[in-house]
């Protein structure tokens, strides 16, 4: 096995490892911080799509992690209060089912990304990071003014919604859950790093006239990979806002597409198992330098610099070695 290999199942076993400690020593709110981890790792991969295979600096990608956590709100608030979410043409009720939930997020987060995507991606460089910010705090700004659904006070769901079989307000399976599609989706994020189009999408990351000249777009490549950026961004969103049966406007704000991009950044950008490396270390940084102190926001900044300046493949760069980034 090499140095790469047992480095990612390392960072893949920490998770559900610290679950099951957890678990036996009767402490669920550290199963909560695994599983708040977990939740945004899958963000984290979904921005890596985007950003560490196609090169897309954006700072936007709240928007689809807010628009899946509003997904599940509005739909578990009809839900809930008994009431349809639109009754003509058609007719439209909440529900509280977790995978009719995820697939309407998946989809929302997809086509949001596609219509951001088409634009934004008409710029690059600091256009582009400028384009994907502003659509982000239309957004934002567009939820603090939606009194339907809380507003700036957000919208609570006072139950979590149901998976088939499953007490999903069991810490320990709720966490299955959430690690579960964690790992599906790291496992389709490397098989599509390793496909033509990922290859493809790499090259026009790297020489996107050498793409152009044995007949592909880069153009069509990259709103690709942000579509489906877009759609696992939108799916995390979604889980976060069932952890906390809350959701609100801050979901979209620029801090939140700031902290997805610390978690890619501190773990590796371009590395498959990044984002959960970053996730992990951002959770436990806040769960203990936050009980210390009120600006422990000055040591992850520290921290972010040094992995910035001296190891520019992260946490799993500086462990792994110079190996392939998505090993």
């Amino acid at each position: 096995m090499s140095r790469a290999r047992a480095v990612n199942l390392l960072l893949f076993a920490m998770l559900p490892v610290t679950a099951l400690v957890a678990l036996a020593l009767d402490e669920p709110f550290i199963i909560t911080l695994a599983t708040k981890a977990a939740i945004l790792a899958l963000a984290g991969v979904g921005l890596n799509i985007a950003l560490g295979l196609g090169g897309l600096v954006s700072l936007g990608h709240a928007a689809f992690f807010g628009l899946g956590g509003y997904a599940m709100g509005i739909l578990a608030h009809h839900a809930q209060t008994f009431t349809p979410l639109m009754e003509a043409p058609f007719l439209i009720e909440g529900t509280k089912s977790m995978p009719v939930i995820w697939l309407t997020a998946a989809i929302i987060g997809a086509i949001a990304a596609l219509l951001i995507g088409a634009l934004s991606l008409r710029t690059s460089g600091v256009y582009f990071i400028m384009i994907t910010l502003a659509f982000g705090q239309m957004l934002y700004y567009f939820a603090i003014s939606w009194p339907a659904y809380g507003g700036e006070d957000g919208l609570s769901i006072y139950v979590r919604n149901g998976f088939p079989g499953l007490n999903t307000l069991d810490p320990i399976q709720f966490f299955a859950i959430v690690f579960t599609l964690l790992a599906v989706v790291l496992f389709l994020a490397g098989r599509l790093a390793a496909a033509p189009f990922g290859l493809a999408l790499a090259a026009a990351r790297q020489n996107p006239e050498r793409v152009e000249t044995v007949g592909l777009s880069p153009y069509r490549l990259r709103l690709l990979a942000f579509v489906i950026s877009g759609a696992i961004t939108a799916l995390a969103g979604t889980l976060f806002a069932d952890l906390n049966r809350f959701v609100s406007p801050t979901m979209l704000s620029w801090h939140m597409s700031g902290e997805i991009m610390i978690f890619v950044i501190l773990g590796g950008v371009g590395r498959l198992y990044g984002p959960v490396a970053g996730a992990a270390l951002f959770i436990l940084l806040e769960h203990i330098l936050g009980g210390l102190s009120d600006f422990w926001h000055v040591y992850l900044g520290l921290l972010l610099l040094l992995v910035v300046l001296f190891a520019r493949g992260g946490m799993i760069g500086a462990l792994a070695g110079r190996e392939v980034a998505h090993d």
